[in-house]
């Protein structure tokens, strides 16, 4: 039986999305088959306006409606508390638990099986961003909810850089290459204060099938409790 090319068209492109099988992608098409006419264009249309109406910030990368983003833009935000994270996606996750500084997104990891390389991603605007960024005292504990759970303490006109990449291979190795090419840029603990998100056991999880680094990295990161 012969596929009619309209049908066969779309197969393809839905193919071409991630965690997509050909399976999938047929059963989405003839999905859309039934489909209101109305509701179809307007599915269009939000597909077509997609990369039209959003743009890059300038500053953090992040996607947005306008150039700089909403959380640049906010006086609110603390200026010198900078999240450092692999995809937009993890920025929302962050929003959702109320994180009050701003954020770095790197649009991937270091992955040379991909032939991803530190040129591939928004590495040198980080550095960059991280000399121009401008002194502002933090909040106070009140105010950021994350202030207790902070290692140490932030002086004044230090901006603190979080590194938020997952603990995959790439993602361990994007923090380390990060962490050591900001100290060989010449900015000093005394101006970029680096540290990496917690890791360890997940809320819920049993501790009889934790892998032994996650175990190790639980007891590292244990707190007061």
């Amino acid at each position: 039986m012969k596929i009619p090319r309209p049908i066969e068209n779309l197969i393809n492109s839905f193919e071409r999305l991630p965690g997509i099988g050909p399976k999938t992608a047929q059963r989405l098409t003839f999905y859309l088959l039934h489909f209101p006419q109305e509701e179809l264009q307007t599915f269009a249309d939000s597909l077509t306006r997609l990369k039209i109406d959003t743009k890059l910030c300038s500053i953090c990368k992040n996607v947005g409606e306008e150039d700089p983003c909403h959380i640049c833009s906010d006086d609110s935000r603390e200026k010198n508390l900078i999240i450092v994270t692999a995809s937009p996606l993890d920025v929302f996750a962050f929003e959702k638990v109320g994180f009050k500084g701003t954020y770095h997104v790197l649009h991937g990891v270091i992955n040379p099986l991909e032939n991803i390389g530190p040129d591939e991603i928004y590495i040198k605007e980080l550095l960059l961003r991280l000399k121009e960024v401008k002194s502002e005292s933090f909040g106070s504990a009140e105010e950021d909810i994350y202030s207790e759970s902070m290692p140490g303490e932030t002086s004044e006109g230090q901006v603190e850089l979080i590194l938020a990449t997952n603990t995959s291979m790439e993602g361990e190795s994007t923090a380390m290459y990060l962490s050591k090419l900001i100290r060989d840029s010449g900015l000093g603990e005394d101006k970029v204060r680096i540290t990496r998100i917690a890791r360890g056991l997940p809320v819920g999880g049993d501790i009889e099938y934790a892998d032994d680094i996650t175990l190790s990295r639980a007891l590292e990161g244990r707190s007061n409790f």
